[in-house]
């Protein structure tokens, strides 16, 4: 039986490397229901690599991943499908298939499994555009007749088509100017707020981190280096972390990205 305290996602040990080099070594990470957690670290960390990995798009080495505590690799391929319905996904340049309207993407998931017919898919469609800021009459434009910042929103929208218990989020920001990157940031809170939805992110901009994390774990070459409430941030003790946020200088780090 599920004990009220069991974390919602728990990750132990996982590990994947390609071509014998190490891309995740041992990775622990346990989420509570409801929280938001935000991965950090240099390109190449393994932050997108650990999410490909969770969502079941890459194969692991070793480690378990377990959801509610059922370990995901043991389960049958009908139970791991309903446990992939309970994620939802923003991807980094938001992946929009380019010749579908703005409502065929947002419902692509359930139009696919045949959970909807097409009116009911652009009636939550429309639902979910409203939820992201966005009237219905963008249900039926096509991806390249958007903004970027628009585009943010629609993939966002599709993220939640499902109503999901976990989101993930990939850069939900880049390439925004800052105002609009504040907007999307202020969307995802209020979302999650709205779903009651347990949140894993991966941000560059640290004052998006500041305004979306209740909890900031940094990889740094694969491994987990920090991990702790973003309220703690500026204190860490940490100096790879303190010199990635922009609190210190910290050689190591600054040859090896010159180099």
């Amino acid at each position: 039986m599920n004990s009220p305290a069991m974390p919602l996602l728990e990750i132990t040990g996982l590990s994947r490397a390609f071509d014998d080099v190490p891309a995740l070594q041992d990775v622990d990470l346990s989420v509570s229901r409801g929280e938001s957690v935000v991965l950090i670290g240099e390109s190449g960390s393994g932050k997108t690599l650990l999410l490909k990995c969770i969502l079941g798009l890459i194969e692991t080495d070793s480690g378990v991943i377990r959801i509610s505590g059922d370990d995901m690799a043991e389960m049958s391929g009908a139970e791991h499908q309903q446990a992939v319905r309970r994620f939802g996904m923003l991807f980094q340049r938001s992946a929009l298939f380019d010749s579908l309207p703005v409502w065929e993407n947002i419902c692509f998931r359930p139009l696919q499994e045949k959970r909807l017919d097409r009116a009911g898919a652009h009636d939550l469609a429309v639902n979910k555009l409203a939820m992201v800021g966005l009237g219905a009459d963008v249900a039926d434009l096509l991806p390249s007749e958007l903004s970027g910042g628009m585009q943010k929103r629609v993939g966002l929208a599709r993220a939640v088509a499902d109503d999901p218990e976990i989101l993930f989020l990939d850069e939900p920001t880049a390439g925004l100017d800052p105002i609009m990157s504040n907007v999307i940031n202020d969307m995802i809170r209020q979302i999650v707020s709205d779903l009651g939805a347990t949140v894993i992110s991966i941000d560059s901009d640290m004052s998006g981190v500041r305004r979306i994390a209740d909890r900031v774990v940094m990889l740094q070459r694969g491994r987990k280096i920090w991990d702790g409430p973003t309220a703690d941030l500026d204190q860490s003790g940490n100096e790879d972390l303190s010199a990635f946020i922009g609190l210190k200088p910290l050689p190591t780090l600054a040859l090896r990205r010159a180099g």
